[in-house]
């Protein structure tokens, strides 16, 4: 890994860390669908305008099928869920729950006959939901009868990452730069429906104006750039590690803008949660961390 790829990795990181807290600034006042859409539609109308500038092919109705299936389960379900579990959840918990998409990923590739189950992937699944235990284990459920099924949605959400992974194994290649831009058109005429049911919930204001606007631009239209090239110039599981950083900016984003507090149940579960995950993914530091720092010049 290059030094310009693993900024690369760390912006990335960062963004997708910070989609928490700005979720949870905008969802407990538009509510999820509203989020997720101006979410989805700004990054849509991002990338059209930076294919315009860029001269490149925006016409995403080719493969309108897989951008279906890619956009419900890779953004719009997710981000919906998430999004709703935010407005309950504090931004390290959502983005520790997020960490745990990959763990899904392999129970769903197990059933798909895609992954292989052995000892340490099954320890290790045991351990990330030992981890999502204890990260909850201090919350006062009978306080906000809401919290358990935001947590709910969040696991769900995360779930959905994981369908969208093994989707991921048998579809279509499609080029970075349309790839990411169909799924964001598509993403937003799934949500739009929702809008007629899911009602606003407060007042929104300018910062809940621009945490949205960021949230597409920012943390979607630019992610998904990043991610998408991350893939194509480091393979997916050097990509996998900014699973592992996620949770860290999340934690770090809620503590510094929101005043969150960090709890020895935060830390422990996020540490056992991400431990977990890397078994199931069979994630090997050392081969990894050298491949980091040895062409960073």
């Amino acid at each position: 890994m290059d030094f310009k790829s693993l900024i690369r990795l760390l912006v990335l990181s960062a963004l997708w860390g910070g989609s928490f807290l700005l979720m949870r600034i905008a969802s407990p006042v538009l509510g999820p669908s509203l989020t997720v859409e101006g979410r989805v539609g700004s990054a849509a109308v991002f990338l059209f305008l930076l294919s315009i500038y860029l001269k490149k092919n925006w016409n995403c109705f080719n493969h309108w099928k897989h951008y279906t299936i890619l956009g419900f389960f890779n953004s719009a379900l997710p981000f919906f869920l998430f999004s709703y579990a935010s407005i309950t959840l504090s931004a390290s918990e959502t983005s520790i729950i997020n960490a745990t998409a990959p763990v899904w990923g392999f129970v769903i590739g197990v059933f798909l006959g895609y992954e292989r189950l052995n000892f340490k992937r099954g320890l290790g699944l045991l351990i990330g939901i030992l981890g999502v235990i204890i990260l909850f284990s201090d919350k006062n459920f009978s306080a906000n009868e809401n919290s358990a099924f935001a947590i709910f949605c969040g696991l769900i959400g995360a779930f959905s990452y994981g369908v969208a992974t093994n989707y991921a194994h048998k579809a279509i290649t499609v080029e970075p730069f349309l790839n990411a831009y169909g799924i964001m058109v598509f993403s937003t005429i799934i949500i739009f429906p929702t809008l007629f049911f899911v009602p606003i919930r407060g007042e929104p204001n300018l910062n809940v104006a621009l945490a949205v606007i960021a949230l597409g631009v920012l943390c979607s239209g630019i992610a998904y750039l990043l991610y998408f090239r991350l893939i194509k110039d480091l393979g997916a599981t050097s990509t996998l590690t900014v699973t592992f950083l996620i949770p860290i900016f999340g934690t770090l984003w809620g503590f510094l803008v929101l005043d969150e507090t960090i709890t020895i149940n935060t830390i422990i579960g996020m540490s056992i949660v991400l431990f977990g995950t890397g078994m199931v993914t069979e994630l090997n530091i050392r081969k990894i961390l050298p491949s980091i720092f040895a062409n960073s010049n």
